[in-house]
C-alpha cells in the first residue's frame, strides 16, 4: 500500500525483514522439537539460534532467489550462510516450503488482527463519547432521503456503536480462525516430520496445530478472515456516508473538523469539503476488494498448488494496511466532528409539524375512524404543507372532518416531541449497558 495510507505498525508487519524473522523462528523451534526427539542432535538445533540476531540481508536473499527461482530455498542458504552449512544441515528437515509460508502467514495475519482490534475498540470509544453527548439531541430521522420522524443525534452515533461492537466480535473470530499452522510436510501427511514438531512450532508462536493440512493451510480460513475484514470496511463506508449526508450545504447538521490554513477547493475559498469521509468511502472499496480473490482461493488443484499465492502476496499487506488506516482516520473523524443541533431543529421545522403525520393517523383510528380513511384525512394536509410551506397543525385545526374526530386538546398534544424520545434510555441500556 502507498505510504500515503499507511501506518507504521502495521507496514512492519509486512516488512520483508519481520517475513525472514518468522521464518527463521519457525526453523529454529522446529529444530528444537526434532532435538527433543532425538531426530537431529542438538548441538545442531542450537547452532540455529546464532542467528537469532542477525538482521537477515533482504538483498542478498533476492540475490540468492534470482538464481534459485525459490524464495524459501534462497533464505534457507542464507540462514546457513550465517549459521554454517553443517551447522544448518537439519533445517528444514521432512518440511516443505509452505509449512513455512503459510505458518508465517497466519502469524502476520494474527498479528495484523491485534492491531485491527486495538483500532476498533478506539472507534468504539469515540462513537460512545459522542453518543453519550447528544443522546437528546433532536434530528430528524430520514428514509429515502426524506424526512420521516425525530430521532435524537445520540441514536445516530448509537446505532454505529453498535454496528462496530458487532464487527469487533468479528475481527475476534476472525483472528481465532486464522491463528493456526502447519508443519507437516508434503501433502500434509507427517512421513518425514513428526506431528509433535508441528505442536511445538505452533505453541511457540501463539497458533494451534491445522487439524487437517493438505500440504497448505486451508484457505476457507483465509476467506473468512478477509471476508470479516471486508464487513468492517462497509460498516466504515456507513458511517462516512451518513457525515458527508450531514455536511451537505442544505443539511449542515454536522461536519468534519476544518482545520486552520486547510483549503477546501482550488478555485473556490468557501468551500469545506467532507474530504475525509470521501477518502473513506473509497478506501472502504478497497478493502471489500479483496473478498472475491480470498473467496476464489479456496479452490486449490490436488493438495496444493500456488494460484493463491500471488493473490495473498497482495491481499494480505494491503488490506490489512488500507483498513487500519481507515480506522483511524474514521476515529479521528468522529472525535473532532462537528455538530449543529439549531440547523438539526430547523431543518425538522423546515416543513412545520409534518414529522407528526404517523401520530396523527393513529389518534385518528384509536377514535374509530378507518385506516383508509384516517389516512386520506392526513395525506391531504400534509400535501397542503409539501406544497405551500403551511403549518401541518394549522392545517389539520381547520380541517372540519378531523376536529369532529379529536378535540383541539387531542391534536395539539400529538405534536409533543418527547413522544419521539421516550425510549432513548432503553435503547442506550441495550447498546452499552447500565
Amino acid at each position: 500500500m502507498i505510504p500515503r495510507y499507511s501506518r507504521p505498525e502495521m507496514v512492519a508487519i509486512w516488512s520483508p525483514e519481520t517475513k525472514f524473522r518468522i521464518w527463521f523462528e519457525i526453523e529454529a523451534h522446529a529444530c528444537d522439537a526434532m532435538a527433543d526427539l532425538g531426530v537431529i542432535p542438538r548441538e545442531n538445533a542450537q547452532a540455529v539460534w546464532k542467528a537469532k540476531d542477525v538482521e537477515f540481508d533482504v538483498a542478498r536473499i533476492d540475490e540468492i532467489e534470482a538464481v534459485t527461482k525459490h524464495d524459501v530455498i534462497a533464505f534457507l542458504t542464507h540462514l546457513a550462510e550465517h549459521v554454517g552449512s553443517d551447522e544448518a544441515r537439519f533445517v528444514h528437515q521432512g518440511m516443505t516450503s509452505s509449512d513455512v509460508l503459510d505458518t508465517c502467514f497466519n502469524v502476520q495475519l494474527v498479528r495484523a488482527a491485534d492491531i485491527l482490534i486495538a483500532d476498533v475498540e478506539a472507534l468504539l470509544a469515540a462513537l460512545k463519547r459522542r453518543a453519550m453527548e447528544h443522546k437528546d439531541t433532536l434530528r430528524v430521522g430520514r428514509s429515502h432521503g426524506i424526512h420521516a420522524e425525530p430521532t435524537t443525534m445520540g441514536l445516530t452515533f448509537a446505532r454505529f456503536y453498535a454496528e462496530m461492537d458487532r464487527n469487533l466480535a468479528r475481527l475476534h473470530t476472525a483472528r481465532d480462525e486464522i491463528a493456526t499452522g502447519a508443519i507437516s510436510g508434503a501433502v500434509g501427511t507427517f512421513a518425514n516430520i513428526d506431528p509433535r514438531v508441528e505442536e511445538h512450532v505452533c505453541e511457540k508462536l501463539g497458533l494451534s496445530p491445522e487439524p487437517i493440512s493438505t500440504q497448505v493451510i486451508p484457505r476457507d480460513r483465509h476467506a473468512a478472515f478477509f471476508a470479516a475484514l471486508g464487513v468492517v470496511g462497509s460498516s466504515i463506508e456507513n458511517i462516512a456516508t451518513e457525515i458527508r449526508h450531514m455536511q451537505r450545504t442544505e443539511v449542515l447538521e454536522g461536519a468534519e473538523f476544518f482545520s486552520m490554513g486547510q483549503k477546501g477547493s482550488s478555485a473556490m475559498p468557501h468551500k469545506k469539503n467532507p474530504v475525509l469521509t470521501e477518502n473513506l468511502t473509497g478506501l472502504a472499496r478497497l478493502v471489500r476488494m479483496a473478498v472475491v480473490p480470498a473467496m476464489e482461493n479456496v479452490a486449490l488443484w490436488h493438495e496444493r498448488d500456488i494460484s493463491h499465492s500471488s493473490v495473498e502476496r497482495n491481499i494480505g499487506p494491503d488490506t490489512t494496511i488500507t483498513l487500519d488506516f481507515a480506522l483511524a482516520r474514521l476515529t479521528s473523524v468522529i472525535g473532532k466532528m462537528l455538530i449543529f443541533p439549531d440547523n438539526m431543529l430547523d431543518n425538522m421545522n423546515k416543513f412545520p409539524g409534518l414529522v407528526m403525520s404517523q401520530r396523527v393517523l393513529l389518534a385518528l383510528t384509536q377514535a374509530g375512524v378507518s385506516r383508509e380513511d384516517a389516512y386520506a384525512m392526513v395525506q391531504r394536509n400534509a400535501l397542503k404543507v409539501w406544497e405551500h410551506r403551511t403549518d401541518f397543525r394549522e392545517e389539520l385545526l381547520a380541517d372540519e372532518e378531523v376536529c369532529k374526530a379529536l378535540s383541539v386538546e387531542e391534536i395539539n398534544e400529538k405534536f409533543d416531541m418527547g413522544y419521539h424520545t421516550k425510549h432513548v434510555d432503553t435503547i442506550f441500556k441495550r447498546v452499552f449497558g447500565a
